[in-house]
């Protein structure tokens, strides 16, 4: 019966790399790490992409890398088996945010020192990692004053709409460019694409009132912090 229980609660037997302890404390500090990660994550999110799901998957991989270091530990036959019945699997949901992609890497990471036994290392890294996201959000460094818009405008299709606005950009914007025509709603409208910048003394209201005016009162929209936010 001894024997019995040594052989469930001692891994070291079977694998020779890791004990009952590693795993439980392996597991338990990568939880309470990548946790403290996602906290992280929820309060510095801007725009409109945020998903539970997201923060979820980020503990649970975190969790899974874990499991997988310990397993493979220092045996390289076994990491090559591992990597190559991990190559089957396919990721084809595309991240809507490049910073997204850095809270994958960082909770890997994490999961790669505990998985490891570099348990110190997980700790200090995962704190002064948070406080360099949390600083970056708090002042707001590398952003960009808001400059230009998007503005978009549908006529119908036999307008000539090459100067057909130029008198209202000359009063209400510094700079408009075309960047895009495209046909919409099944060919029956045209609908352009500019990037505006309007002026500090223009008033949006009248602005848009004028376009209307022109195209026949058809949709306009404009669109305001399009860089900063999901679309």
């Amino acid at each position: 019966m001894e024997n019995l229980l040594d052989e469930i609660f001692n891994f070291q037997d079977l694998s020779g790399t890791f004990s009952t302890t590693d795993v439980v404390l392996g597991l338990t500090l990568t939880f309470v790490l990548v946790s403290f990660v996602g906290w992280i994550y929820q309060k510095t999110h801007k725009g409109t992409s945020y998903t539970q799901s997201y923060v979820q998957t980020l503990v649970l991989m975190a969790l899974v890398v874990d499991i997988i270091m310990l397993v493979v530990g220092s045996n390289i036959a076994r990491a090559f088996s591992l990597v190559g019945a991990l190559s089957i699997i396919r990721f084809r949901n595309a991240m809507k945010e490049t910073r997204d992609v850095g809270f994958i890497f960082f909770a890997m990471a994490i999961g790669m020192a505990t998985g490891t036994k570099f348990y110190f290392l997980a700790i200090v890294a995962t704190i002064v990692i948070c406080m360099i996201i949390y600083i970056m959000y708090r002042f707001d460094w590398y952003s960009r004053p808001m400059t230009s818009q998007i503005l978009k405008i549908q006529v119908n299709n036999e307008v000539d709409f090459q100067k057909l606005f130029d008198d209202v950009f000359v009063k209400y914007t510094e700079t408009s460019d075309l960047i895009s025509v495209d046909s919409v709603r099944s060919g029956m409208l045209t609908e352009l694409v500019y990037s505006v910048k309007l002026k500090k003394s223009s008033d949006n209201h009248k602005f848009l009132g004028a376009i209307k005016t022109l195209n026949g009162n058809l949709k306009v929209t404009l669109i305001t912090g399009y860089n900063a936010t999901d679309l």
